[in-house]
C-alpha cells in the first residue's frame, strides 16, 4: 500500500508540474524576450529624440558618451543630408543572433539600436533553470509527503491488523488507539466494542459454567442422599420404593435445573410465572433436605399460613428454598424455621435458623457474586435472588443475626407483572 501511494502521489505530482510548468516556461520565455525587444524599442526612440535635440542646438554627436550612456548596445545613426551623415557606435553582433529596433522621424533622422540575442537567450535559460528547480523542488516536497501520508495510513492499518489478531486468539482487551484520522478512528471503535463484547460473552461463559456447577451440586447432593437411604433401607422394601420415587424426583430436578441453566446462557429465560401451590414446593423440599438436616442433628419445620398460591415457577421456586436451605446447612446452626405468611402486595416465605448469623461487614455484600462467609463458592445466595427477580418476585436479608432471608412473590392477583425477564447472570 505504501508503495502504491508513493507511486500513485509522484504521478500526479509530475502531471501537475508539466500542466504547470509547460506553460509556465513559455510564457515566461516569451515575457523575457517581448520585454528585451521592448527596452530596445525605448532605446531607439529615446536616442532619436536626443538626436534631434543635438541637431536643433547645432551640437555634434558625441560616440564615446552615446557608448557609455548604451553599453552593449550596437548603435546606427543617419542623417539626411548632402553628403549623408552616418555614427556607428559600438560592435555589431554576429549576423543572425541579434535583436534589432529602429526609429526615424520625418526630418530624416533614422536610428537603429541592436543587441547581442545571446544575452536575451542566456536570461531565458536561466529562468528556466529557476522554475525546473522549483518543479523538482515541488516533486520532491510531494514525495515527502507521500512518505508522511503513507506511514500515517499505514501504521494505524498494522496496527489494527494486529488488535485484529488479538481478538480472534482470543485477547479481548479494547485498545482504545485512537490515530486522528476519523474512518481509521471509527474502526478503532468499531473493534474497541467488538472486544468489549466478545469479552462480555467470555465472561458469561465462565460464569455459566461456574453456575452450573454449582447448581447441578444441590440435585446431585439430594439424589445422593435418596440413594443412601435407599441403600440404608434395602431390607425394608416400601421404604425402598418410597426413596426410589424420590430420587427419580430427584433426577426430573436436575433435568429442569440443566434446561434452565442453557436457556439462562443464551439469555432466554422467559419468566413463565404462574399460579403455583406453596405447600407443595416447600413440603417437597423440606422431604428432601431432611434426611441431611437429621444426620447433623438439626431439624427443619413449616410454619406460619398453610394454602398459599402466588406468580412463580416451581422449578425457579424449589431452586431458591433449596438455595436457601443448604445456606442454611453448610453456615447456620440449629433448627432451621420455614415460615409463610401473605399481605396485599405479596407473598413471603421467610427461611430463619438459630445460628450465629452473618458479619456486619459481610451482610451488606451478601448476594454479590463470589462472597461467601466460609468455604463456599460464593454463588448460591446470588443465583437464587436472580431465579427469584426471574419470577417477579425478589430476595431479601431481613435479618443478619440470628440469619433470616425472605422471599417475596407476587399474590395471584398480580397479573400486569407477568412479563418478560433475563435469566440469572
Amino acid at each position: 500500500m505504501r508503495r502504491r501511494l508513493l507511486s500513485s502521489t509522484l504521478v500526479v505530482a509530475v502531471i501537475a508540474v508539466l500542466l504547470l510548468g509547460v506553460p509556465l516556461g513559455v510564457v515566461v520565455s516569451r515575457l523575457i524576450v517581448d520585454e528585451a525587444s521592448q527596452e530596445l524599442r525605448s532605446e531607439a526612440t529615446r536616442l532619436l529624440g536626443e538626436v534631434e535635440y543635438s541637431r536643433i542646438q547645432d551640437q555634434p554627436i558625441d560616440p564615446a558618451q552615446l557608448e557609455m550612456k548604451y553599453r552593449n548596445r550596437y548603435i546606427q545613426i543617419y542623417e539626411r543630408g548632402n553628403p549623408p551623415n552616418a555614427t556607428i557606435v559600438g560592435t555589431e553582433p554576429p549576423t543572425g543572433h541579434q535583436m534589432t529596433e529602429d526609429a526615424h522621424s520625418e526630418n530624416g533622422v533614422y536610428v537603429r539600436v541592436s543587441r547581442d540575442r545571446g544575452q536575451v537567450e542566456q536570461d531565458v535559460r536561466a529562468r528556466l533553470l529557476l522554475i525546473v528547480a522549483l518543479a523538482a523542488a515541488a516533486l520532491a516536497v510531494a514525495v515527502g509527503l507521500a512518505i508522511v501520508q503513507s506511514r500515517r495510513l499505514t501504521l494505524p492499518l498494522q496496527d489494527l491488523a494486529m488488535i485484529a489478531e488479538k481478538l480472534g486468539s482470543g485477547d479481548a482487551r479494547p485498545s482504545r488507539h485512537r490515530y486522528g484520522i476519523q474512518e481509521l478512528d471509527r474502526v478503532a471503535e468499531v473493534l474497541d466494542r467488538s472486544a468489549t463484547r466478545i469479552s462480555d460473552l467470555l465472561n458469561r461463559e465462565r460464569e455459566f459454567a461456574t453456575d452450573a456447577s454449582h447448581q447441578l451440586r444441590t440435585p446431585l447432593t439430594g439424589l445422593t442422599m435418596r440413594l443412601e437411604e435407599i441403600v440404608a433401607a434395602a431390607d425394608q422394601p416400601t421404604i425402598v420404593q418410597e426413596e426410589g420415587e424420590a430420587a427419580i424426583v430427584q433426577a426430573e430436578r436436575l433435568t429442569a435445573v440443566i434446561d434452565e441453566l442453557l436457556a439462562a446462557a443464551r439469555r432466554q429465560r422467559h419468566s413463565q410465572a404462574e399460579q403455583i401451590d406453596i405447600d407443595e414446593v416447600l413440603d417437597q423440599q423440606v422431604h428432601e433436605w431432611d434426611p441431611a438436616f437429621r444426620r447433623a442433628g438439626r431439624t427443619v419445620r413449616l410454619t406460619g399460613t398453610r394454602g398459599l398460591f402466588a406468580l412463580a415457577t416451581t422449578g425457579g421456586l424449589g431452586q431458591v428454598i433449596s438455595s436457601l436451605l443448604e445456606n442454611s446447612l453448610q453456615h447456620g446452626g440449629g433448627p432451621v424455621t420455614v415460615t409463610t405468611s401473605s399481605s396485599e402486595k405479596s407473598i413471603v416465605i421467610e427461611v430463619a435458623d438459630e445460628g450465629p448469623g452473618i458479619s456486619e461487614d459481610l451482610a451488606p455484600r451478601v448476594f454479590e457474586r463470589n462472597v461467601s462467609g466460609g468455604t463456599g463458592t460464593g454463588l448460591g445466595l446470588t443465583l437464587a435472588r436472580a431465579l427469584a427477580a426471574a419470577d417477579g418476585g425478589r430476595l431479601e436479608l431481613v435479618r443478619p443475626r440470628p440469619a433470616a432471608f425472605a422471599v417475596f412473590l407476587r399474590p395471584v392477583g398480580d397479573i400486569g407483572r407477568n412479563r418478560v425477564v433475563s435469566g440469572p447472570a
